[in-house]
């Protein structure tokens, strides 16, 4: 059994708190219109300290990279195909996501499982093709609401860690802690529940390797709002947020943003920070 606490709240202090990156993703929502009215808003409000990334639709990607450039706000893909070519239609390579300007790229959401069957090696493969390629891959992990109840949390997380770990170069890339009984549903996990789980997958990676592990950032996405951001990103272990829906309303997604620019200036956490066992 993995020890969650560990590299939690005793190796916080000290070391310097990692970057924080809120990412919004848009999912299948927007237009041109839209892309042009919220890059220009979201870049005036972008500061270095916080890292601010937008995931568009797939036909809006080449417009946010050039709409983007020089505001602060970074472009990601939502998706990414395991090849770097081929007889695929409908699909598209790291390669190609490059080329328009992508930095990083969705892999694993729990919306691609559920609706296009997409496992663990599939989402190696990808996460793999984005390393290979030179972006960075926000490999999405998460548990869903029966095997929360059965008290599956710990080897549902680990076995899909193990998948990521089996990739080359897995330390550059990026895991999003993703309940999926949290996606859409108002129904976020609590800043308890989801450091205790954050701080579970630290330390699962801290057994292959610690310093890695140290570094790595992990996000939290699930119902992700303005009322309960800055209590999520004040923890510890949690360092973005992953943002569906808030993110298509600029006077919603502000304030996360806002939220998360405090916490990363005043390093506010914690004092007692519970295990995954002692919250389930």
């Amino acid at each position: 059994m993995v020890e969650p606490h560990v590299g939690a709240a005793a190796n916080r202090d000290v070391s310097p708190r990692r970057r924080q990156m809120v990412v919004a993703n848009w999912k299948m929502h927007g237009s041109f219109d839209f892309c042009r009215a919220m890059i220009p808003a979201l870049g005036r409000a972008a500061q270095d300290a916080v890292e601010l990334v937008v995931c568009p639709p797939a036909p809006f990607l080449a417009t946010v990279s050039q709409l983007a450039l020089g505001t602060g706000v970074t472009c990601s893909a939502q998706d990414v195909a395991e090849l770097p070519s081929g007889a695929r239609t409908g699909e598209w390579s790291a390669a190609m996501l490059a080329e328009v300007g992508c930095r990083y790229a969705l892999v694993g959401h729990s919306e691609r499982r559920q609706h296009h069957y997409e496992d663990d090696a599939l989402i190696a493969g990808k996460a793999r093709a984005c390393l290979l390629a030179g972006i960075t891959p926000i490999v999405c992990i998460g548990e869903s609401a029966a095997e929360r109840e059965r008290g599956e949390t710990e080897q549902v997380l680990c076995n899909q860690l193990d998948w990521l770990m089996s990739t080359p170069l897995w330390r550059q890339a990026i895991v999003a802690y993703e309940p999926r009984w949290a996606i859409g549903t108002n129904q976020a996990a609590t800043p308890e529940v989801a450091q205790a789980t954050h701080a579970l997958i630290r330390a699962y990676l801290a057994q292959c390797d610690a310093q890695a592990a140290a570094r790595m950032p992990l996000l939290y996405g699930g119902s992700v709002k303005a009322d309960n951001a800055q209590q999520l990103l004040a923890m510890p272990d949690i360092d973005g947020v992953l943002v569906g829906g808030a993110s298509l309303d600029i006077a919603a997604f502000l304030p996360i943003y806002s939220a998360a620019l405090q916490v990363q200036h005043t390093d506010s956490v914690y004092q007692s920070i519970p295990t995954l066992q002692q919250v389930a």
